[in-house]
């Protein structure tokens, strides 16, 4: 099972769309600050998670939110995260 997620950092708006086919190990990797790219945005909270089946699938919907900012816009208006 593989799981696309979107983090919220509390400090500021601004959000992170990751993969992963573990996603109890790669939240914690983020909150301890082992993500470069997510380490000075904490704290962070987990807003949104989709499960596919195939890694390429889930890494094709990754790729989907971080190209277009209307799909990553849109589940964040319509899970009322801002």
């Amino acid at each position: 099972m593989w799981n696309v997620y979107i983090l919220k950092s509390e400090g500021r708006n601004w959000f992170y769309v990751g993969s992963t086919n573990d996603l109890t190990r790669c939240i914690k990797e983020h909150e301890n600050g082992k993500v470069q790219s997510t380490k000075s945005y904490r704290p962070l909270t987990l807003v949104f998670t989709k499960e596919f089946d195939e890694e390429r699938d889930a890494g094709a919907y990754e790729r989907k939110l971080k190209k277009c900012r209307i799909e990553k816009e849109s589940i964040i208006k319509k899970f009322n995260l801002c």
